[in-house]
């Protein structure tokens, strides 16, 4: 599988009706998303590598929809680069907007932990072929001001 979209609403435990969800558990739920899609793509364990350039757009309300899109855009020999969209939106309107996006990569670990080799991805269409290059673009910009 390349590419998994989580759906559910935005927890209602916030101390006000209609309070914005914070950016640390909207990071919670785009780690989740990016660790099932890249988890399966290895067909085991991984671990988070790099998480980058989210950038937030909106905020997310108690009781909004959620939907997070991670995409496999390619990988490494022990890696998978994924781009992560959120999108949310009232539950009585059928449009989601886009509230972040980022870029995130994963290593496959095998049973002692280590780094392990993963299936080869490769873009075809146009379109991974473009993901593909933001999600690079991305992870240089980030590795450059490190």
């Amino acid at each position: 599988m390349h590419s998994i979209t989580l759906r559910f609403l935005a927890p209602h435990n916030t101390p006000h009706a209609g309070a914005r969800v914070s950016g640390g558990t909207v990071l919670g739920w785009v780690d989740e998303a990016g660790f099932a899609c890249a988890s399966a793509w290895a067909h085991g364990d991984c671990v988070t590598a790099f998480l980058g350039n989210a950038h937030f757009l909106r905020p997310v309300r108690a009781g909004d929809l959620v939907e997070v899109r991670a995409h496999l855009a390619f990988t490494g020999e022990t890696s998978m680069s994924l781009a992560i969209e959120v999108h949310t939106g009232a539950l009585a309107s059928s449009e989601l907007h886009m509230v972040l996006h980022c870029a995130a990569v994963y290593v496959a670990l095998d049973a002692t932990g280590a780094p392990r080799e993963v299936n080869h991805f490769s873009p075809e269409t146009p379109g991974d072929m473009a993901l593909a290059q933001q999600v690079q673009a991305q992870i240089t910009a980030a590795q450059a001001v490190q």
